[in-house]
């Protein structure tokens, strides 16, 4: 095909394919510790990766495992995140709640 013009394939061609899709950001609890001793850590994530998957960002942990439980969060990095549109699930916002946030 000697004549035909070479079809060139650029980013915006497969967003328009594929449609263009935002990431969904979640500040969520990873699960860390050996059996029956949870530990976990706020962290922030595409809502895509699974529970135990690689974090963006580590936001903070909770270790229940104490009495009282133990909350440390950094609030500037949840700030961040929550201006970048990244919403915390139902847990991590009442552990903000408790955190002082």
């Amino acid at each position: 095909m000697a004549g035909a013009p070479a079809a060139s394939i650029t980013t915006t061609n497969l967003m328009e394919k594929k449609g263009n899709h935002t990431m969904a950001m979640k500040i969520r609890l990873t699960r860390m510790g050996s059996k029956k001793r949870p530990f976990y850590r706020i962290v922030a994530l595409d809502s895509a990766t699974r529970r135990d998957g690689r974090a963006l960002e580590y936001l903070g942990y909770y270790n229940p495992m104490v009495d009282p439980a133990e909350i440390k969060v950094d609030l500037e990095k949840v700030k961040h995140w929550t201006d970048r549109g990244a919403k915390p699930s139902d847990t991590v916002k009442a552990l903000l709640k408790k955190a002082g946030s």
